[in-house]
């Protein structure tokens, strides 16, 4: 067993977002830590290329006893089963402690076992309110105002004292000692399982983060998030037209996701090196056409006033 792991749950139609996290993973891993990559059965053999000394692919077969098979809250079975898979990763023994990280997720600068470790054996922990989703009206219209209340039923269910939500949307270290605490002294007693808390809400890292929160299984070293996420297209023309390229979220973060709701059909890089190319893919020929009249117009007022 290590210390520290990274892992990735994943599956066939994101396999090249798999392919592009493994190269940026391979590129910055200073301290050839390994990432473990759990995916469908069926599926395997789309990733197997990706193996090595660093990483391992496995299939999920050892956690399918524990998958559901039907819709819970609206959502596929896949989606549910990668959050148990998520949460029960720490029963394979291979690790005390992992970082989660999505298939979306690209590595910007060099990370090691510091970023993610406050001591030899106890992880950071992410924890935040999320204020700036908040004030956000896109968000706070599409998620934010169920998301807190989903967040909230989960906190009082688990009798958390601290009334702030404190949480975090993913890209959590999680550790082995909470978990099983979270499974022996709270799943347990009420003859749950792991599919039984994600129908009580489907929010798996909220299960973890309340649950330490509640439990002190091991000492709080709060920080804030270690990834960017981009979670619709109106942050990500945001940070294109505010210049950001990809030194500037190094200097705050170990990766990058852009949503893959809205950016499946984007190329591949997440930051282009200049604004028009950024904006290209968001622009129809009929607005791009738009966009530079304008622009002629305006700077013929400037030369006529």
């Amino acid at each position: 067993m290590t210390t520290l792991a990274f892992m990735l749950r994943s599956y066939g139609p994101d396999v090249t977002y798999a392919i592009r996290l493994v190269e940026s993973f391979r590129r910055f891993n200073i301290d050839s830590l390994h990432l473990y990559i759990s995916v469908p059965t069926d599926d395997a053999h789309l990733f197997a290329h990706l193996a090595g000394g660093d990483v391992t692919v496995m299939d999920d077969s050892q956690f399918a006893p524990m998958f559901v098979h039907a819709e819970v809250h609206g959502l596929r079975p896949g989606y549910i089963n990668q959050e148990i898979v998520k949460l029960a990763f720490w029963e394979t023994g291979l690790a005390d402690n992992y970082f989660c990280v999505d298939s979306e997720a690209v590595f910007l600068r060099p990370f090691g076992f510091a970023d993610f470790m406050a001591t030899d054996s106890v992880p950071y922990t992410v924890l935040v309110e999320d204020r700036d989703l908040a004030v956000e009206p896109r968000y706070h219209r599409e998620h934010w105002i169920t998301r807190q209340q989903s967040i909230r039923r989960i906190h009082d269910e688990l009798g958390v004292a601290d009334p702030i939500l404190r949480t975090c949307h993913g890209h959590q270290i999680m550790s082995s000692t909470v978990l099983r605490s979270f499974k022996d002294d709270f799943l347990a007693p009420r003859g749950w399982t792991y599919a039984d808390a994600l129908k009580f809400e489907p929010l798996e890292f909220t299960w973890y983060n309340m649950w330490l929160q509640k439990s002190h299984s091991i000492a709080i070293h709060a920080r804030e998030p270690l990834v960017k996420v981009f979670h619709h297209e109106g942050q990500h023309i945001e940070a294109i037209l505010q210049g950001l390229d990809v030194e500037d979220l190094a200097r705050g973060y170990v990766a990058v996701v852009l949503n893959s709701n809205f950016a499946r059909t984007l190329p591949s890089h997440v930051l282009a090196d200049d604004k028009p190319e950024a904006l290209a893919p968001y622009l129809s020929y009929g607005q791009t056409l738009r966009l530079v009249t304008a622009k002629l117009r305006n700077s013929w007022r400037r030369l006529t006033s």
